[in-house]
């Protein structure tokens, strides 16, 4: 974002004209000084802790126009990073510029923001205070009272920020006003691409998303992507995720991710999403939490990420994703699970085994394979569409009556639900294998996941489950540091952990699940020495890339 106190956004669609609007001056979260809190040596400490990953593939099993598409993609994604950055922070180039040591400099722009994602957003810099947990959504002097009690439109919509007018009343700003200029580069983008595609799925999808990244309606672009079937290439693009609100949960973060589908491996995976309404039937809870019917129409496919971008692109990095949130989509035509085999890859190699190899009991090492953490990954995946989207109370949805900690619980309900689905398709014979190998692989990922901290929804939702699984004994732990598992009473306590979420969620209670991250979220003083062991060791939290068109050979 260009160092300025106040811009200009244009307002002049592609599809439709309207009268010039100033935005608000980007709000500052501090004034920064040129000093850090921690020296430069630790600064680099901190960005070992992320090893790096080329984003490659196998681009011979494409066309030349699909070649051609590619670099077009890569560019619209690259627009999301300014987006995001005002979205978590403001002013991006003024904060960069005003640190001298190159070490803080390159971590507070991997974390986008001088808040340090995986060790629960504390300050990089001495003069920046804590992070607003509504990050540059909302006013910075604004109450959640005052929120509640405003009577504006579009308040909480997923696409809008507030702000304060010349009065100081509270307003909502539409994503597509505050950023037409730099939307209408990246719908521009998809469009040259979409000129390129071959496939008439994808060319609907691509043009249909141009249009709304300039309107904020996204319901017909969810829908034409989900209708999407013999594509190899495909873009994720726009405001998607809440996490980065964390104040409501109501606000979405610009982000994006190139992909190739692998067309091999998606159609060994696609048979599992016939299962999904047995599965939902047979869920380990009352009827009237599983009355809604997951889309028949949902897809299970394997991709390579060749660009991350945006919100995606920040703290840890996601592995899979189940795509669209909206609602509406996902009872109509179901959800896509994307599998990003090669980062997947990259972070069981790299961080899974070298974690298993710490932590878990020898004898049951030999169960850590990446075939089980595959699966597992996949199906938390799919078990995002089970379960229950509505309260059963008249609520609204679950996203909205949750809230903030909506994601925190969402996660964890995919990740146990996840196993759940697991353990029915490997006794029905669809999976192969040793049991006890998604099991402790399960396990070993906890211990990843956790690592992400409290900032983050999978961190969160990783330390309930410990906690629980503790309390429920499902596992022990020796005198020499390492943990046994007790594969029965990890399925018992599968079982009731399933059903508590699911009821939290159809009762969209709040105080519940509250109360539950606030009792089982947490790091106890025994866990966090054995995390530290896996720092001493060096083995890196996550991963960061290396990707573009030059890693590509393009």
């Amino acid at each position: 974002m260009k160092k300025v106190f106040l811009f200009t956004i244009i307002t002049l669609l592609l599809f439709s004209c309207s009268k010039n609007e100033k935005a608000r001056k980007p709000t500052k979260q501090v004034t920064v000084e040129n000093k850090t809190a921690i020296n430069s040596d630790v600064m680099k400490q901190k960005l070992n802790d992320y090893v790096k990953v080329p984003l490659t593939t196998d681009l011979s099993k494409l066309t030349e126009k699909e070649k051609q598409m590619i670099p077009l993609l890569i560019k619209a994604a690259q627009t999301m990073e300014e987006l995001f950055w005002y979205e978590a922070y403001g002013d991006k180039e003024e904060l960069l510029n005003s640190i001298k040591d190159k070490n803080t400099r390159n971590f507070v722009a991997l974390n986008h923001g001088p808040w340090d994602r995986l060790d629960n957003n504390k300050p990089i810099l001495s003069s920046v205070k804590e992070k607003n947990l509504g990050a540059n959504y909302y006013p910075k002097n604004m109450t959640k009272e005052e929120f509640e009690k405003a009577t504006l439109v579009g308040k909480d919509s997923l696409y809008t920020f507030i702000e304060r007018n010349d009065k100081g009343e509270l307003i909502a700003v539409a994503f597509n006003k505050k950023f037409n200029k730099q939307l209408r580069k990246t719908a521009q983008y998809l469009m040259e691409a979409a000129a390129f595609a071959e496939d008439k799925g994808l060319k609907n999808y691509l043009l249909a998303r141009a249009k709304a990244l300039l309107n904020d309606d996204y319901y017909n672009s969810d829908a034409l992507w989900m209708d999407m079937k013999t594509n190899h290439l495909d873009i994720v693009i726009g405001p998607i995720e809440t996490y980065e609100d964390q104040l409501f949960g109501y606000k979405a973060a610009h982000e994006a991710y190139v992909l190739v589908k692998d067309m091999e491996w998606s159609k060994k995976l696609a048979h599992f999403v016939t299962f999904l309404p047995e599965l939902q039937k047979n869920l380990p809870v009352a009827a009237k939490y599983k009355a809604e019917k997951p889309g028949a129409k949902s897809d299970l496919n394997a991709y390579d990420a060749i660009y991350y971008s945006g919100e995606a692109n920040s703290g840890g990095k996601t592995i899979a994703i189940n795509l669209p949130n909206d609602e509406r989509v996902q009872l109509k035509k179901g959800t896509r699970r994307l599998q990003l085999k090669n980062v997947m890859q990259a972070k069981f190699e790299k961080i899974l085994v070298p974690i298993a190899n710490e932590l878990i009991d020898a004898k049951q090492r030999k169960h850590i394979t990446f075939d089980a953490f595959f699966a597992n990954t996949m199906f938390h995946e799919v078990a995002h569409g089970l379960g229950i989207k509505n309260t059963i109370n008249g609520n609204g949805t679950v996203r909205k009556s949750l809230k903030h900690l909506s994601s925190a619980l969402e996660e964890g309900k995919a990740d146990v639900l996840g196993l759940y689905m697991v353990m029915q398709l490997h006794k029905k014979g669809e999976l192969k294998g040793d049991m006890k190998d998604y099991m402790t692989t399960f396990m070993a990922s906890i211990f990843r996941s956790i690592r992400f901290g409290a900032a983050d929804s999978h961190g969160i939702a990783n330390m309930v489950r410990f906690n629980y699984f503790k309390e429920k004994s499902a596992f022990t732990r020796n005198e020499n540091g390492t943990y046994t598992l007790d594969y029965d009473k990890i399925t018992d306590a599968m079982n009731s952990l399933s059903a508590l979420i699911l009821q939290l969620q159809g009762d969209g209670n709040y105080t519940a699940v509250e109360k539950l991250v606030k009792e089982k979220g947490i790091i106890s003083n025994q866990l966090q020495k054995d995390l530290d062991r896996l720092k001493e060791k060096q083995i890196p939290v996550d991963v960061t890339f290396e990707q573009g068109v030059k890693v590509l050979g393009l």
